[in-house]
């Protein structure tokens, strides 16, 4: 039988897979910075690719542990002490990359993102039928080009002074969209036949970052670039 303890196991496992993609990512993203190698992350399919599986993961894994984590109804407690935690962690972000990177530092990016949704998904979590219906209209018609931010973009970057690029940014939709199917995913029990073992070799290390994201999200990037920089002033 699976239980709730063996599904937060896997969640885990499968998050953790998203970190280790994104620890790969950043990685060439500073060995581009560096010059050590010449990618196009804006235009090359790959990466362009790449980058959109490890968001979609990472957000779908947002709705999975909501519906787990209020299941029986909301936990207001868990939602103000997740609110908090998050909403110093987008701070940290923030403040760093607008030190280190002035012209392209992160206003809105994952943890940005996954701190708005986690409260707008709230009311979605008793309605799932509403959620998967907006999840589906929601990605179809960013995929058709009907919901883009572009145009708020050019609205607000002005008066709120904000950076033409940015080092990451998630934009509301469609990944709204994606969130919210990771509740439906739940609700409908579907967590259950997708169950991964953490006992398994090639589990343990991504089940332990998955334990840990927001620790090891936060650490990691500060911890790559400085190795690429220094790798770089031996190169030099």
């Amino acid at each position: 039988m699976i239980n709730a303890h063996t599904r937060l196991h896997s969640l885990d496992i499968f998050r953790g897979w998203a970190i280790l993609l994104m620890i790969v990512f950043h990685f060439s993203y500073d060995l581009n910075y560096f010059a050590f190698v010449a990618i196009d992350f804006h235009r090359e399919l790959f990466w362009l690719l790449f980058r959109y599986l490890i968001v979609a993961m990472f957000l779908f894994s947002v709705g999975v542990s909501l519906k787990l984590v209020h299941r029986e109804g909301i936990a207001w407690d868990k939602v103000k002490k997740r609110s908090l935690i998050l909403l110093g962690a987008s701070l940290v972000v923030s403040l760093s990359t607008y030190i280190e990177f002035p012209s392209t530092w992160v206003y809105f990016g994952i943890l940005h993102f996954i701190l708005l949704v986690s409260l707008v998904a709230l009311p979605f979590l008793s309605r799932p039928y509403l959620a998967l219906i907006l999840a589906l209209a929601i990605l179809l018609a960013s995929a058709l080009g009907y919901l883009r931010f572009h145009e708020l973009f050019v609205y607000v970057q002005p008066l709120l002074d904000l950076p033409k690029r940015t080092k990451d940014f998630v934009p509301f939709f469609p990944w709204f969209g994606v969130v919210l199917l990771g509740i439906v995913f739940v609700h409908f029990r579907l967590e259950a036949k997708f169950t991964l073992n953490p006992k398994a070799l090639w589990h343990k290390i991504p089940a332990f970052l998955g334990r840990h994201s927001l620790l090891v999200y936060l650490v990691h990037l500060p911890i790559l670039f400085a190795i690429v920089m220094l790798m770089a002033m031996v190169r030099a």
